[in-house]
């Protein structure tokens, strides 16, 4: 009697622990991640180098910060969405991918669009070098897009 109580029990801890506690053998490799930067402009043909971190993660948390984020941080998972779309664009580009990628990033710098209302947008790996230093290699670059055309 209390065996068929329990079995319910076990079959649906058992259906809900693996999406609780993930398994890192779900990737099949660990890379490098790419990273996001963007540049505003005054107009297309500006020569920026003014290049900014789209998103950079806070360097220190404070404990009930973390906590909220574990319920609720859309912007992260927007972030991580971006990453997902940036692997895509460099081992299988495509115009989806590129076009997510500038369009989230667009929507994100509206605000600031009056005085710089054009765009650029890069992805870049940061890898080590055999001598322990970090390059940084330009993976993709963006062509020069004014941001109302991507809202």
């Amino acid at each position: 009697m209390i065996a068929r109580l329990i079995q319910p029990v076990f079959k649906s801890l058992a259906l809900v622990l693996p999406a609780l506690i993930p398994s890192w053998r779900f990737f099949d490799a660990v890379s490098a991640s790419p990273r996001l930067d963007y540049v505003l402009l005054r107009a297309p043909t500006d020569d920026s180098t003014d290049w900014q971190p789209f998103r950079p993660r806070p360097e220190h948390l404070s404990f009930p910060a973390m906590l909220r984020r574990m319920l609720w941080n859309a912007e992260r998972n927007e972030s991580l969405f971006l990453v997902s779309c940036s692997e895509r664009l460099v081992q299988n580009p495509s115009a989806h991918s590129q076009s997510e990628i500038l369009r989230r990033i667009a929507r994100h710098l509206a605000p600031q669009a009056d005085a710089t209302p054009y765009l650029q947008v890069r992805l870049r790996f940061v890898l080590p070098e055999e001598d322990g230093t970090l390059a940084s290699h330009v993976a993709y670059l963006s062509p020069v897009l004014a941001i109302e055309d991507l809202l």
